[in-house]
This record gives structure tokens, sequence and C-alpha cells, in this order.
């Protein structure tokens, strides 16, 4: 049994007669991806304003590009580290601002990723496994969504699947090389989004320790090589900001005490797993027990298959669960250097751990985080159905196909019934097809291979596709229909307070007519995103995400305004954030006098 599961050699990954389609299905697949995640690209708008301004800031302001300032005059940062605003920041500088500059970034992205992910697959099973995993990725709904909206997951997802790669040319040689740039490659992970690029580690480490071919000591000692490479390569950031002088260089937002490190620790990194907080982490329920999907539901074993996370990521994660359990049992005689049994080791772990890690996390969690997990089952799946598809002629191979499919199929099912209203003839027919495609295999039916990937796809596809054709924004978007996003953390749920659109046309005006370092300030980074994007010009999101950072202070806010460099305090139109900072909004209000326009209160300080 075992050598019906073991991986072809490097050479001969693609056998001689499909080297003639491999190559075009490639394209196809790559240009399908393409026009999945840039076609209409900008109904989006500026999807999360929050992190399109900072982008914008990014463009006018060289120090706020490097730091992932919200403002290009340099107050305080976004709460996140910036290298996903490197990536759209250089885009707005080199084609100008725009709604496509913001959001295209992530659809590149997504399409590398799926590239990635098919040169991955194939280097251990094969060009068609790699085509299906790729095809997986690119269509699970949460990917379609984040590969369309300007979050940091777009490039942290990227950046992991490039250290799977490297990873896998790692183990073909024993390669220190190629360990170190995985390494690599997970360091700037973590400047994407911290900690959340970590859960993957485990997964390369136990691949390569356990099948490398090299000596124990060697495998110790590159792991060891592959360490050092990811600290040094998310470090060497950390240690620019603590070293620069903090009176040149905005506040790091989120933080408590002006720190990079102190971020990824405590609100990027311990608040996210056990709650609380800054960054308005403090009080948020993630798990009421009553559906709270725009936090991912209740904490628990279920959450990736409950209501806030099932119809993000979950669509082929029974199928990955029975393939990556089928695989390891099929290959435990093996050589200790057999590839498909590293592999799915490796994957196997990826979802294992961040799985866990999103079920039982009790800090801010949000569905979208989800699309960590997805390169993982999909390459799980890909790799596993090929490799059971091989030694189909034995019985328990094929009940164990049968059963992968069974459950995307049958899981599929539960899922579309979730949305009734939506497509109710697609889930008939995936469960027919389920019925009769699991039946034929287990019989050894010939010439399924095709209607068993279009039956396991079915459903995930067409939701991804149903998520590509909704316009989403704010802050907490979600995959789906249109009719079943809104309300619910998607377009026109949690919306981002005080998005552009609802900005007086007489403010904007007063806005870009202003000369100073700031056009104006506002409570809270999310009041202040819409204003800088309506106007075009900088705006001091006083006190943050969460209206709750110390920056800038008092003394400093008064020292702006009477070297003239704010025009105008702006409040009002649902934009306050929370009660931080209170002291700045009382004595803009007892020392100068207000003028009403549309719903804001605006005063002049300038």
């Amino acid at each position: 049994m075992t050598a019906t599961l073991t991986a072809p050699s490097p050479t001969h990954a693609t056998p001689p007669t499909s080297r003639n389609w491999t190559t075009p299905a490639l394209v196809v697949l790559l240009a399908g991806t393409a026009v999945l995640y840039l076609w209409n690209l900008t109904d989006s708008g500026w999807g999360n304003s929050y992190y399109a301004a900072a982008t914008q800031a990014g463009a006018q302001s060289w120090t706020a590009w490097l730091f992932g300032g919200l403002d290009a005059g340099g107050v305080i940062t976004v709460d996140k580290p910036p290298a996903a605003l490197w990536v759209s920041g250089l885009s707005a500088r080199i084609f100008g601002f725009s709604s496509w500059t913001v959001l295209a970034p992530q659809a590149v992205e997504g399409v590398l990723a799926v590239w990635l992910l098919y040169a991955t697959v194939k280097r251990t099973s094969g060009a068609v496994a790699g085509l299906l995993a790729g095809a997986a990725l690119a269509s699970t709904p949460v990917a379609v969504l984040m590969f369309r909206f300007n979050l940091p997951d777009a490039l942290l997802t990227l950046l992991m699947v490039a250290g799977a790669y490297c990873t896998v040319r790692a183990l073909e040689k024993a390669s220190w090389k190629w360990l170190a740039l995985a390494g690599v490659a997970v360091g700037f992970a973590f400047l994407t989004k911290m900690g959340q690029a970590l859960p993957v580690l485990p997964g390369f480490a136990v691949a390569y320790l356990l099948a490398a071919p090299t000596t124990l000591g060697k495998r110790l000692l590159h792991l060891v090589g592959a360490g050092v490479a990811v600290v040094v390569s998310a470090g060497w950031f950390i240690a620019l900001v603590e070293l620069w002088p903090t009176a040149s260089r905005p506040y790091i937002g989120g933080s408590r005490t002006d720190s990079l490190w102190q971020l990824a620790m405590g609100y990027n990194g311990l608040g996210r797993i056990f709650g609380g907080g800054r960054g308005g982490g403090n009080g948020v329920v993630v798990g009421d027990g009553n559906g709270n999907t725009a936090f991912g539901g209740e904490a628990g074993i279920g959450r990736l298959f409950g209501a806030g996370m099932g119809a993000e990521v979950s669509w082929l994660l029974p199928a990955a669960i029975v393939g990556v359990l089928a695989g390891l049992w099929f290959t435990r005689r093996a050589p200790r250097t057999d590839r498909t049994r590293a592999a799915l080791l490796s994957w196997g772990l990826w979802v294992l751990v961040n799985g866990i890690v999103f079920s039982l996390m009790s800090g801010i969690t949000h569905p979208y985080y989800t699309v960590a997990v997805a390169p993982g089952v999909a390459a799980i799946v890909a790799i596993a159905g090929r490799e059971m598809w091989r030694g189909r002629a034995h019985l328990p191979v094929r009940v164990a196909l049968a059963a992968m499919v069974a459950a995307c199929g049958f899981w599929g099912f539960s899922l579309l019934v979730r949305y009734p209203e939506w497509l109710p003839a697609l889930r008939w027919a995936v469960l027919a097809l389920t019925v009769v495609v699991t039946t034929a295999i287990v019989m050894g039916v010939k010439r399924t291979a095709a209607i068993a990937v279009v039956t396991a796809l079915l459903s995930s596809v067409a939701f991804g596709v149903a998520t590509a054709g909704t316009a989403h924004g704010g802050s907490i978007p979600m995959s789906g229909p249109a009719a079943y996003t809104t309300g619910q953390g998607g377009d026109g749920g949690m919306r981002t307070s005080g998005e552009a659109e609802g900005i007086p046309e007489e403010l904007t005006d007063l806005l870009k007519a202003t000369t100073g370092t700031w056009a104006a300030a506002a409570i809270s980074a999310q009041a202040a995103a819409s204003l800088s994007l309506s106007s075009g010009k900088a705006v001091i999101g006083i006190g943050g995400w969460s209206g709750g950072d110390p920056a800038p202070t008092l003394e400093e806010f008064r020292q702006y305004v009477a070297d003239g460099r704010i025009g105008y305090f702006v409040s009002g139109g649902q934009m306050g954030g929370p009660a931080g900072n209170g002291d700045i909004a009382t004595w803009v209000a007892d020392n100068h006098q207000p003028v009403k326009i549309g719903d804001r209160t605006v005063y002049k300080l300038s």
C-alpha cells in the first residue's frame, strides 16, 4: 500500500504525457484567478478606509510609508506593522492614489499565492495536484474576499505560502539556504500581521526534522539557522522602530508604550489569544453564544464550522481532515525521507495549529482571519486526493477517497442550507452528485476523476464567485452573497465609522483649501480616515483606532494649534471614537467657536 502513496521523484513530478496540457492549464488557472480577483474591483470603493488612509499617507510621506503612519504629518501609525502598507503605498506612489491602486495589490498577491501554492504542491505530488491545490485556494470564499480587499491578510497569506515553497525546496536536498529563506518569508509575514505568521512554523520544522535527507545533527543545525533567519528578518524593523528617535516618527498605534515590540506581545499578541488589550480590545465579547458572527462566534472546537467562520473557509476542511489522516496511515511504513508524508505532516500541522488558535482564542477575532488556514486545506485535499487516486486499485484507498469527496459534498450541502434563498437548486445538485460520485468511486468505476473534482469544489466555487460579485467595505467584511453579508460585518454591516461618502461637500472643500500640516483633527482614526480620503489632505486621528492612544497629547495638540499646523477640529456625523482623549475635545470646545456644517460640528483652529 505504501508504494501507491509515495511521491514521484522531483525529475518526474509531471508525467511526460501531461506536459503538453499542464502549462496551458496553469495559464488558464492564473488568468481565471486574476479575473476573479480584479473584476469590478473598485465597486468596493476604498474598502477599509482605515488602511486606505494609511496608503494615502504613505504616498504623501516617506516617513509615514516606512512606519505605517495613518497621516502624512506623522502623529500615529495603524495598529499593525507596515509591510502590507509598504506594498500599497508604493502602488499609490507609482500609479497615483485611487481605489484601484489601494485594492489591486491584494489581487496581485492573491494570484502570486495561487501560483506559489501550485509550484509547492507540484514538487511533491505532480502538476495535476498542484493545479487542484491552486484552484481550491483561488476559489475559497475567504481567499476571494481577502484578495479583493485592503487588509494585511493578503500579503500575510502570500508570504506564508512562500515559506512553504522554500521548505519543500529545502527538503529535497537538505538545503540550509532554502530553509533560511523560509525563515525570511515568515519573518516578513510577522512584519505584516505579527503573531498570526507563526502558527506555520511547527509544520515546517517537523517536516524538515523528520524527512530532510541528512543527519540528525545537520537537520537540527539547519533549523536553528532558519530560526535565526526568522528573528533577523522580523527583528530588524522592530529594532529600527525602538532605536529611532520618538520625536521624529509617529506613535505606534495600539501599543501602551509607543513600542512595536509591546504591540506585538500585547494587543496583537497575547491580547488576541487571551482577550483584553488596547486598540479596541477592552470589553469586546467575541463569543456571546448567540452567533456573534462578525467576531467569529463563540470560541470552541467547532468554531471553524460555525455560523461566523464556516462559510469563510470550512468548505473543504472535512475532506482535508479525512485526507491527512488517511494519507498518514497509508504512508506509515514509508522511508523517513518520504516526501508525501512530509508534505502531509507540514500542511496538516499548518491547518491544525492555525485551527486550534482561531477556534480557542478569546481576544478580538474576525472570520476573515481564517484565510490563513485556506492554503493548508487546499494543499492537503490536492495531495491526498491525487495520491489516493493513484492507489485506487486497493479498496481501502478507494473508500478513503470516496470519504473525502463525500465530506466535501455533504458539508457543502450543509453550508448551503444556511443560505436558503440563494441558488436553492445548487445544494440539491451538490447532494445528488455526491451520492452518485462516491458510490462510483467505491465501486471502482473508471473515469470519475473530473466529476469528483467538480463535486468537491462546486459549493466552494459558487460561494466564492458570489463573494467576488459583492461590494465590501468597513472593518469586518464577510464572504457570501450581498443579501447575506449586509448587516453581519460585510458591506453595509459593521463599517468603519465615517465613510468618505458621508462627508458634506462644503466640509470637503473647506479641508481642501487648507495649507497647514494637517487639514483637520478628529477623535479616532476611523473618523480621520474618512476626512482624509474625501479631501486628499492629512488629518490627525486623535487616539488612533480606538480613540484611546496617547497621541497626540493635549500639550502636543495645543502646540500644533499655536504653530498654525492644524486647520480644523471636526466632530459629529457619528464619527467619534471612545471617550479617550476627551481632554483635547474639551479644550477645543472651551477655546474655539463651533460652526455647524451638515451633521458635523467644525471648529476653526488656525
